[in-house]
């Protein structure tokens, strides 16, 4: 069976940053795909689809460090769904995210500026502007490795 996802899309959010009980570096952050397509009437259409990201370990840190909200990102990894109950209202609550183990940064050092101050939501991003040390690859997500801890509801930062 496979469980992989790749995406290429631009930051909605600044990412977050916490650590678990263990020490272990978790993030997350939002990211936008568009989608255009013609509708029944011959109009382009645009769709956009958000995604929640979730990063561990060192590349929660460099994500942290280096992604500001507009940038334009390749991210794989896999789909996973939570389920947890709501402590204010009891409710029994779920979500879907994308586990990441490998990002690059495909905005260009000139065009992460302008990310960073808010105005990288345009387009005219090339990954061939990248520079090589752009990519990130941590491996599988920490429970993937052997032996590692389970995590619990409040070790998980949303």
């Amino acid at each position: 069976m496979v469980n992989k996802v790749v995406l290429v899309g631009r930051l909605g959010r600044d990412p977050e940053t916490r650590y678990t009980s263990g020490g272990q570096a978790v993030g997350n952050f939002t990211l936008a795909t568009d989608e255009t397509y013609k509708d029944r009437s011959g109009e382009r259409q645009k769709r956009t689809e958000w995604h929640r990201i979730v990063v561990w370990g060192k590349l929660a840190e460099i994500s942290q460090q280096y992604l500001k909200k507009g940038m334009l990102v390749y991210i794989e990894g896999r789909i996973q769904t939570r389920q947890w109950e709501d402590k204010r209202d009891g409710q029994k609550r779920q979500t879907t995210e994308i586990v990441a183990n490998t990002m690059k940064m495909l905005t260009g050092k000139s065009e992460s500026a302008a990310a960073g101050a808010g105005m990288g939501g345009g387009g005219g991003s090339h990954p061939t502007s990248r520079s090589p040390d752009t990519e990130f690859d941590t491996g599988p997500p920490p429970e993937e490795q052997s032996g590692g801890p389970e995590i619990s509801d409040e070790d998980i930062p949303f």
